[in-house]
């Protein structure tokens, strides 16, 4: 029984591994085809407005812009398969290095800001299921519609004005320390700690009226064990689901977040990368969030296989 519950998650696991590969084709074809159609001409905004009409075109013939769509993207792809996402039309630096500059301070960000989310979105919201109705539930949900009703770059502006301008408790730039990454990440993971403790009060409330539960207590066992040890097991099954999409608004929002708290980061460093029209750049570090998009979702999908039974059964 072991080992085909073993053979089955393998499955899954390949199953979503293969499916990564047409996802990031699409991302690819969809973020390359929107550059293309982009107005503005990168040649201009490396040689300038003024340069000659002659310079322009040797350099936009040098960059292969003249080719037609699908012979660039083929070109792109072919070399982005072998580990060469081009050179930046700006610094003719590696994109590839560049973004293993910027990449690990996105890393930190994000994780930082997803375990803020996970762990005090999920004990707020059980602390208002077994305590409902009372003071406590009424203070979480209120921080919680908060949470929801603010934007992250608000968030942010205000963490900064409260608790390193007024307080001066907290650094509000760079990343040099763990401390500066405390402000950044709970401003980033603030919404999404407000999502998961909505969904986790609602799924404990609904799991804490199941027969198995009163089962349970009539058995005698003490509250704080059946509450973590046979409710929180199943009420999670819902609330890992919203954490795995919320790691798309994580990273798309670590862009905002890099940019407001100074964060040398990929997303910081792809809004500069788009005002100066580095296309190689802004699609390599597209492609990358989006990497790391279906890495974390497919992290996720595993922890659901392995809480879900349903999941591996579709493989026995």
């Amino acid at each position: 029984m072991f080992h085909r519950k073993e053979g089955n998650m393998i499955k899954y696991i390949v199953r979503r591994l293969l499916f990564m590969i047409p996802t990031m084709l699409g991302v690819s074809l969809i973020i390359f085809g929107l550059l293309y159609l982009t107005p503005g001409d990168a040649a201009i905004a490396k040689l300038g407005q003024h340069a000659p009409p002659e310079a322009i075109e040797a350099y936009r013939e040098e960059l292969g812009l003249n080719d037609p769509f699908l012979v660039q993207y083929g070109r792109y792809m072919k070399g982005a398969l072998h580990g060469d996402l081009g050179k930046s039309y700006l610094s003719g630096a590696d994109v590839g290095d560049t973004l293993k500059e910027y990449f690990p301070a996105t890393v930190k960000l994000t994780l930082f800001s997803l375990a803020v989310a996970v762990i005090f979105g999920i004990l707020f919201g059980i602390l208002s299921a077994v305590f409902k109705y009372t003071w406590i539930d009424k203070i979480s949900m209120f921080f919680g519609m908060i949470g929801l009703s603010m934007p992250i770059f608000w968030s942010g502006l205000l963490f900064i004005l409260l608790f390193s301008v007024k307080l001066g408790w907290l650094p509000s730039s760079g990343l040099r320390s763990f401390k500066h990454l405390i402000l950044p990440g709970f401003a980033l993971g603030f919404q999404s700690m407000a999502v998961i403790m909505r969904q986790t009060r609602s799924s404990m409330l609904d799991v804490l009226n199941k027969d198995y539960i009163r089962t349970a207590r009539s058995k005698g066992f003490r509250e704080r064990y059946v509450i973590f040890v046979h409710a929180l097991k199943n009420a999670m099954i819902p609330v890992l689901t919203s954490a795995g999409l919320l790691t798309g608004s994580l990273i798309g929002g670590s862009v905002l977040t890099e940019t407001i708290f100074s964060i040398p980061g990929i997303g910081r460093h792809m809004v500069q990368s788009i005002t100066a029209r580095d296309y190689p750049m802004i699609l390599g570090a597209v492609l990358l969030i989006s990497l790391s998009y279906c890495i974390l979702n497919l992290i996720v999908d595993i922890l659901y296989g392995f809480l879900d039974p349903r999941v591996r059964s579709q493989y026995e």
